[in-house]
Order: structure tokens, then C-alpha cells, then sequence
């Protein structure tokens, strides 16, 4: 089997945006053009899986509730949103801080919608 004919092989599409998004990085540094093609390819590759694995998942365990949901959230977990990067920044100078003034900024914070 050549490489065009496995089916996690990213399109010419793709690998030529990565192409061009990695020689406007650095248009001098071909190591870096390499490594950005690879993070991305390997990156595509894996989330192909990942949704190869849930589409099976759901033909197979239709009866299971959440089963691919809980799957892709413990597989590409989503970065804290703001608040929660503030909050737990917040909790870390907590001891330098005033009470009130950490009380204060807490409570805007928790305020947020998420």
C-alpha cells in the first residue's frame, strides 16, 4: 500500500497550506518547515482516528450514552477558558495578596460566564 492509498493521508490541499503556512514562518529555515508539517500532519492523523474510533463506537455501542462525546473530551481536552486561567493565578498569589482585594477579584471573576 503506497502512502496516497492509506486512508489517513492528508490531502494535497493540506499539506500544501502547511507547506506555505511553514515557509511564511521562517522562509530561510527548512528544519522548521519540516517541523511544522509534521506537528500538523501528525495532528490531522490523529484526529482522523480519533473520529474513525467514535464513528465505530457509535455503531457499536448505540445503547451507551455519551460514549464518543466522553471519548473526544478525554482525548482533545479543551484549554481552560480565561476565567478559569484567572481564578487558578488568582489562587496561586493568594498568600501575597490582601484579603479584601483577593475577595474582590474573586468575585468579579466568578461573576463571568464561563
Amino acid at each position: 500500500m503506497t502512502d496516497q492509498q492509506h486512508p489517513i493521508t492528508p490531502p494535497p490541499e493540506l499539506r500544501q497550506l502547511w507547506a506555505q503556512q511553514a515557509q511564511r514562518m521562517d522562509p530561510r529555515d527548512p528544519v522548521a518547515w519540516l517541523e511544522h508539517i509534521a506537528t500538523q500532519a501528525a495532528r490531522w492523523g490523529a484526529d482522523q482516528e480519533l473520529e474513525a474510533c467514535c464513528e465505530w463506537l457509535d455503531e457499536h455501542l448505540a445503547y451507551e450514552n455519551n460514549v464518543t462525546d466522553n471519548l473526544r473530551a478525554a482525548r482533545r481536552p479543551k484549554p481552560p477558558s480565561l476565567k478559569a486561567q484567572a481564578i487558578a493565578a488568582l489562587t496561586e498569589e493568594q498568600a501575597e495578596m490582601s484579603m479584601v482585594n483577593y475577595k474582590t477579584i474573586r468575585t468579579a471573576l466568578d461573576s463571568l460566564p464561563s
